[in-house]
């Protein structure tokens, strides 16, 4: 009795896999990895901005930089707010701006200069949500999502731009996927699949600086958003019931949870990754 051998030819990309590479080292800064994959400090003294830094994701964000070791600049409407962030945390800088504003981008960054000369790490956090069904979305308040969830991050990021040096990184927070419609979301849904579609670009286009470019998207987390755009604390407590019935994982996310990959895809370590969403959703997108 003869046995039929089946003889596979790896493709391409998984020779790739078997060449071998000369021992990467790893210096403050740098964007290669080690080997052994070891978390380090190298987010020490690195300076970084993040908008929408007075609530949620944006503080959960701030701080987890500051502990790390980063010089940390938030920005946001309400200097109440961003106090209360920085609070007992000497790394944490705030910046009182609207970032819709058309002069927003120039004073945020020359705020970030003077405050650290440079800038590594630009984290595009701020948005605003103002839920409407087709047929209801006002033009105004359509513009001001625009302005803030979109606009403000191409302005800002371009301002940004000729002080991020080899090694530096922009992380847009975005949110849905594109596979699907999102009701009563037409305008917010669309500026956050817009966002992710500049991650793909600015990625490839500032490559050769090395500069990464990343999306973390979350899922539904636990974030004053609602309460911002104007809805009771009962109105949010049925939406969170219904929107946790959706998640596989039974449970909205903490700022923490997504603060954390926002973090991680900065450090050097993390070298590899750009042009790519990183979504923090509990299993939301895979369910559909």
């Amino acid at each position: 009795m003869r046995t039929a051998i089946a003889v596979v030819k790896p493709s391409p990309s998984a020779w790739l896999c078997l060449i071998p590479s000369p021992p990467l080292t790893l210096t403050p800064g740098s964007r290669l990895s080690v080997p052994n994959m070891k978390e380090t400090n190298t987010l020490h003294g690195r300076a970084v901005l993040i908008t929408g830094g007075g609530t949620g994701i944006g503080r959960a964000t701030a701080r987890q930089f500051a502990a790390a070791g980063a010089e940390v600049l938030i920005i946001g409407r309400t200097a109440e707010r961003l106090a209360e962030t920085a609070k007992e945390h000497p790394r944490i800088r705030t910046f009182v701006a609207d970032v819709a504003s058309p002069d927003a981008p120039a004073a945020i960054v020359a705020a970030a200069l003077d405050a650290f000369g440079r800038i590594d790490v630009l984290v595009n956090n701020a948005a605003i949500t103002r839920p409407a069904p087709l047929g209801a979305i006002d033009r105004k308040v359509a513009e001001e999502q625009l302005a803030t969830n979109l606009l403000a991050p191409v302005f800002l990021t371009q301002h940004a731009l000729p002080h991020l040096e080899d090694g530096g990184t922009i992380v847009n927070v975005t949110s849905n996927p594109p596979h699907y419609g999102w009701a009563n979301n037409s305008i917010y849904g669309s500026t956050k699949v817009a966002l992710d579609f500049l991650t793909h670009t600015w990625a490839v286009e500032l490559a050769h600086r090395g500069i990464r470019v990343v999306s973390v998207a979350p899922g539904i987390t636990a974030t004053p958003v609602l309460s911002h755009a104007g809805f009771s604390d009962e109105q949010i407590a049925v939406a969170g019931k219904e929107l946790r019935a959706r998640i596989p994982l039974g449970r909205v996310a903490q700022p923490e949870e997504i603060s954390w990959w926002i973090v991680n895809a900065v450090r050097p370590e993390a070298g590899y990754l750009t042009g790519t969403i990183v979504r923090v959703d509990g299993g939301l997108s895979a369910s559909g």
